[in-house]
């Protein structure tokens, strides 16, 4: 779907952020698109064709080694609003003739920055406030012609103003840790003259033009989890092709307990009856000896998309729906540049020989996003508020090799923490929470004898769009109670411990 005008170009420089400033820009009701610094200029300019603004956003890297002065010096130019963040900032002090160097003190977290002139830019804002900071580097003195909006006590140049369109900030105002963060964002998008069309929820039109273009008149399958983006998804081409669309469900052997009785239910009870296909024989045996959690994956992404090919062939089908949302597109590495964290099954694993038509109306929206178009098309809430679960299922929640055993100590294990978690009402504040059986083996004690048995780990997060997620902090008889009947009621678990990091570091996902 291509951006409507008056939206937010964000150039990514490879920094963590990249991302959360274009979610910042949509819930502030502006649509923002993503390009890579890595593409070219066409491509940039392309994207920035009846553009509002442009956002050159954070980096790990030096300005002086990066060789990026180039994008700077075309977003100054093209006349269009410019906002540099953290290592764009630097850039544009750099470009525009100021002086860049080693910061007086390198500022890291928590840092109070002092407005030291007025600007619409903090209209409504305090004089002092506390900004998170991540940078070494720092623009020293300020271009010609540039004025000095705020200074730090490690930057004499926290913000500045060149002209009456190009601003740049040393902090994050996107990360939630800095204070007044919405606010600045929003100034800036009213000085670029941004609109507020951007309302997901609103475009449950145009999502299914979008799949009546692409699949034309063929039929297809929609891959259905029952999950909200999958369910999503279907639900658009249901709309789009009516009677032509099949959704399918694969059994893969790896769901949770009472997974596929609960979600052919919940489709079949808004109108999409599935074809299940149980092909929890083939996953298995595919997984055996399997360790590497990479190599799961893409062996479920490989299976996957051979069942998904077999079924379409059966059914006369020529073209894939799939749910498929923004996170998974960058963990996957789906932008030049970017890293390969992990391979979601929906994007990389998928064989490349499929000979189906891929179609994902929601390849460019965040979880949350979703979730507001489930409310507009009436999805229970059931789905769109159910915690995700990883398409390769509990193959990336078992360390090791995958095997009927450890599936149904797993199953049970997440389970109880299933049923302690809803049963405290905690499930609505939490994004994820599971138990992973992992390869560690422990020694306890059980009826006054040794017992050496596996050890569970339990791990519950807190997020909006999973591209961060801080470890929850249930309460402590909670915790203690999962514990207590996992040991008691799971056969071979001696042990349970609770996984206390966020992300990043870690991924929501074990595995």
């Amino acid at each position: 779907m291509r951006p409507r005008r008056g939206h937010i170009v964000v150039v990514d420089f490879g920094g963590q952020y990249a991302h959360l400033i274009a979610r910042r820009i949509r819930e502030l009701g502006r649509f923002s698109v993503i390009v890579s610094a890595a593409q070219g200029r066409e491509e940039l300019e392309r994207e920035a064709e009846g553009a509002s603004g442009i956002v050159l956003s954070g980096g790990p890297g030096s300005v002086w080694e990066e060789g990026h002065d180039w994008i700077a010096e075309w977003a100054v130019s093209s006349g269009k609003a410019v906002l540099g963040i953290c290592y764009g900032h630097q850039l544009l002090g750099k470009v525009l003739g100021g002086r860049v160097g080693r910061a007086l003190k390198p500022e890291f977290g928590p840092t109070p920055v002092r407005v030291v002139r007025e600007d619409s830019l903090f209209d409504g804002m305090p004089r002092e406030f506390t900004v998170w900071m991540s940078h070494n580097d720092a623009v020293l003195e300020p271009p010609p012609g540039a004025e000095v909006l705020a200074e730090s006590p490690g930057s004499p140049v926290a913000a500045m103003r060149w002209g009456d369109r190009v601003y740049g900030v040393q902090w994050h105002p996107e990360v939630y840790h800095s204070e007044w963060g919405m606010e600045l964002l929003d100034n800036w998008l009213g000085i670029a003259g941004a609109p507020r069309t951007w309302a997901p929820g609103d475009l449950v039109g145009e999502l299914v033009e979008y799949v009546r273009k692409e699949v034309g008149g063929s039929r297809a399958i929609a891959a259905v989890s029952g999950g909200v983006d999958s369910t999503v998804a279907a639900l658009i081409a249901k709309r789009a092709l009516g009677d032509r669309l099949m959704p399918v469900f694969i059994d893969h052997g790896l769901h949770p307990e009472g997974e596929v009785e609960r979600v052919t239910k919940l489709l079949r009870r808004i109108g999409l009856e599935p074809l299940v296909v149980d092909a929890s024989d083939k996953f298995l045996t595919s997984l055996k000896g399997v360790v590497d959690p990479e190599e799961k994956r893409r062996i479920v992404g490989r299976v996957y998309g051979e069942v998904l090919r077999d079924a379409a062939r059966e059914l006369g089908a020529e073209a894939l729906i799939q749910g498929t949302i923004y996170p998974d597109v960058i963990e996957s590495g789906g932008r030049p540049g970017a890293d390969v964290i992990k391979t979601h099954h929906n994007v990389g694993g998928l064989p490349r020989d499929l000979g189906l038509k891929v179609v994902e109306p929601l390849r460019w929206f965040y979880k949350d996003e979703v979730r507001a178009i489930a409310r507009v098309l009436g999805v229970p809430r059931e789905i769109y508020e159910k915690q995700p679960v990883p398409g390769p299922g509990l193959a990336v929640r078992v360390e090791g090799e995958v095997t009927r055993e450890k599936l149904k100590i797993v199953r049970m294990a997440d389970a109880i923490v299933r049923e302690e978690v809803e049963k405290a009402g905690l499930s609505g504040k939490l994004w994820q929470y599971f138990a992973v059986l992992t390869s560690s083996k422990a020694t306890g004690v059980k009826g006054d004898r040794r017992s050496y048995g596996y050890v569970i780990a339990v791990r519950m997060v807190e997020s909006v769009d999973a591209m961060t997620a801080r470890a929850a902090r249930p309460p402590w008889e909670v915790l203690e109670r999962i514990a207590w009947r996992i040991t008691s009621e799971v056969p071979g678990v001696v042990r349970v411990v609770y996984d206390v990091t966020s992300k990043p570091p870690a991924t929501i996902e074990w595995e």
